[in-house]
């Protein structure tokens, strides 16, 4: 998601974008590419000591219910070996130090990237809070992703005038591109493989298969759903995590109909997904902002997500979608009847 990004800053800054990471993190594809955007300015690091609980790779645990603080050798050397003139960081915590430390021994702006809300902070400590509060007055401006994370800033005693929203991108103009060349003859393939009729409603999902995205509690209400249900539907998860494989157990065990788990895919070939369905549905019970929903809006479908999901107030309304409560059996279910 992010490369795109980098991209486009890149070029803003005359092509003198550095981007530092942890080599272990990315997969070996997203690494390919932000080369091929930065060449040598792509820079992996390869060690990392860790403080805390939380493994190197996690996005499936809820919000501080776990704590990582990473610390990288040689990693502040390494910025000032850049030369920047302005450092981004990404979030109160990972490799930020590097940023604050920095801007202290240089002066040189600090400009930080925050994607938290009010919700997916909810179990934040009084440490941590406070740590933000005294941290933030060597950070020049941040960017938000949406209206709710500016809102929690700002309870942090943050100033106003040093707020910016908008680093959380989707690839919507290489995702319409993509939709626009597939042909309606590969999409009816493609239905014919997942045996959906060629009348009937293909139903979406995007996503890690993990409890946070709400993936076991839209199975059980569509369970409740197809039993009343007399509209032609399949309801198609495209993602893998650690739910998978009980998710597929309850198909079978609870005899839950037209239900189909295609597992995970690479990103590139996701497009045909997005234009076989209708309607795309995320039933998050904690997203900072969800960029799968941005995606599915640029190919066309209208959206359900959900109000755990930081970016409904900004990309959901009446006319483009619903919002719903994950934890709220007959609310799912009602969506879904009128998606249908």
């Amino acid at each position: 998601y992010r490369i795109p990004v980098y991209q486009e800053l890149n070029k803003l800054c005359g092509r003198n974008l550095t981007v530092i990471y942890y080599k272990d993190i990315p997969p070996e594809r997203t690494q390919k590419k932000i080369k091929e955007v930065l060449g040598d300015k792509a820079i992996a690091r390869e060690k990392e000591f860790r403080i805390g609980n939380k493994p190197k790779i996690d996005n499936a645990s809820k919000s501080n219910t776990t704590f990582r603080i990473p610390i990288s050798p040689g990693l502040i050397k390494q910025v000032l070996d850049s030369k920047p003139d302005v450092l981004i960081s990404d979030g109160f915590m990972q490799w930020t130090y590097a940023a604050l430390a920095v801007r202290a021994l240089k002066r040189i702006p600090h400009v930080m990237c925050y994607e938290r809300t009010a919700h997916t902070e909810r179990n934040a400590g009084r440490l941590r809070i406070w740590y933000r509060k005294i941290v933030s007055r060597w950070i020049d401006a941040i960017d938000c992703n949406g209206i709710l994370c500016g809102e929690y800033v700002r309870s942090l005693g943050f100033d106003s005038k040093r707020l910016t929203f908008g680093h959380m991108v989707a690839d919507i103009s290489g995702m319409s591109r993509t939709i626009q060349n597939i042909a309606n003859e590969d999409i009816v393939k493609v239905k014919k493989e997942l045996k959906i009729p060629p009348k009937g409603l293909m139903i979406l999902f995007v996503g890690q298969l993990i409890p946070i995205k709400g993936v076991d509690q839209l199975l059980t209400a569509w369970k409740q759903f197809k039993s009343h249900c007399k509209e032609n539907c399949t309801l198609v998860y495209v993602g893998y995590g650690r739910l998978e494989q009980p998710l597929r157990d309850r198909i079978v065990n609870e005899k839950i109909q037209d239900v189909i788990l295609i597992g995970g895919i690479d990103y590139d070939s996701i497009a045909q997904y997005y234009k076989a369905a209708d309607c795309f549905i995320l039933p998050t019970v904690e997203d900072n902002w969800s960029l799968v929903v941005p995606e599915a809006m640029a190919c066309g479908l209208p959206v359900a997500t959900t109000i755990y999901n930081g970016c409904h107030p900004e990309l959901i309304t009446k006319e483009n979608g619903w919002v719903f409560d994950t934890y709220n059996e007959q609310s799912i279910i009602d969506t879904l009847q009128n998606i249908v």
